[in-house]
């Protein structure tokens, strides 16, 4: 499984705007120019583990957050994985889905 450093890069962005910092502040706070910051947030520099947890450190998310799109500490992580795959569906592939469900709330 490749990893996707822009989906990881959006979540940054998405998380730093979220915790009010531009990306210069967060630069500063990282000891990194505005570029880097700017090119981990698009994908372009693959940053290591030790970068991505400080990231994670000074924006108040988990690396768990960064890799897959929740935090598990969430009583609703489920929830939230299940609403956002379930809007990159297509109409069929919903009633499919609601068929499953409907299969799976029979066998309690």
């Amino acid at each position: 499984m490749a990893v996707d450093y822009a989906l990881i890069g959006a979540r940054i962005k998405k998380q730093r705007r979220a915790a009010g910092l531009t990306q210069e502040q967060l630069s500063e706070r990282l000891y990194v120019s505005p570029g880097y910051v700017s090119q981990i947030e698009r994908g372009i520099a693959k940053a290591n583990l030790d970068m991505l947890s400080s990231i994670c450190a000074q924006i108040g998310c988990d690396l768990t957050y960064l890799f897959v799109g929740v935090t598990v500490e969430r009583g609703t992580y489920l929830d939230d994985e299940l609403t956002e795959r379930w809007g990159r569906m297509s109409p069929e592939q919903k009633q499919k889905a609601l068929k499953i469900i409907d299969i799976l709330n029979e066998n309690k």
